[in-house]
């Protein structure tokens, strides 16, 4: 018997294997299973935690549904890892005309530290005064500027953040605040609407001043539903939309 053992007659908030989900998210968060390493396999975990396999599969669909964990066809379950496609299948919905997506190049347009204004401060649940990281950058997909970013994260949970570090990264943003800080996005809440663009947004999108953008506000959270990162997206749909799969996947 373990600490993670769920005793007979033990008292749950909730469904049996919705308490197996909770505690394979608090060993994935106190890094037992490092990302893109393999979990144990679901007879083990039935063992860890004396339940039915069929309990902890059930635990683990939800955790595979929600991105947290990746199955992969005769090679196991993994703890997800931020990489390029990764990112693509999980958190970029712009495609082209066609429905495609293709992984952006990217490029770093300021970086600065500051107060967090009082939007950014409200999104991640910050006094007005604390502060944060504030940088812009651009992304291109077909070779011309497609999404234009601003985003805020707090010094406190990335203390030594830096432009070089943005500069001169190999992987993914959040690939970087997993590697760099342990911090492992896990899910995402997007406001939608369209606005005009204004002389600078236009600029760095080749757009006219005035011209209509999608407008996405954006905030990332990590496992225990802290909110890590402040987005604000602006996106150019004249060759290029944002795609949302509501229901069952096509097989």
């Amino acid at each position: 018997m373990t600490t993670d053992t769920l005793l007979p007659g033990a008292m749950l908030a909730g469904p049996l294997y919705a308490e197996v989900k909770k505690r394979i998210t608090k060993s994935l968060m106190d890094g037992e299973w490092p990302q893109g390493m393999p979990i144990p396999s679901e007879a083990q975990l039935a063992q860890r935690y004396a339940v039915s396999v069929g309990t902890v599969r059930k635990a683990i669909g939800e955790l595979a549904a929600e991105k947290v964990l990746v199955r992969q066809a005769g090679r196991g379950t993994f703890a997800a890892s931020h990489n390029r496609d990764y990112m693509l299948d999980a958190f970029f919905h712009i495609v082209d005309e066609r429905g495609n997506k293709e992984f952006p190049a990217s490029k770093l347009l300021s970086f600065r530290r500051a107060k967090a204004d009082a939007q950014a401060a409200r999104r991640l649940r910050l006094d007005d005064d604390v502060q944060v990281f504030d940088f812009e950058n651009l992304l291109y997909l077909q070779g011309s500027p497609v999404v234009f970013d601003r985003i805020r994260v707090s010094q406190a949970v990335f203390p030594d953040f830096s432009e070089d570090a943005m500069r001169q990264r190999t992987v993914t943003i959040f690939g970087l605040y997993q590697d760099r800080y342990g911090v492992t996005v896990t899910r995402l809440e997007e406001w939608v609407r369209a606005v005009n663009a204004d002389a600078r947004l236009a600029r760095a999108l080749c757009l006219q001043r005035g011209a209509a953008v999608l407008r996405i506000e954006r905030v990332a959270y990590t496992y225990d539903d802290t909110p890590v990162e402040f987005r604000e997206r602006y996106v150019d749909t004249r060759n290029h939309a944002y795609l949302n799969v509501l229901g069952m996947k096509k097989s």
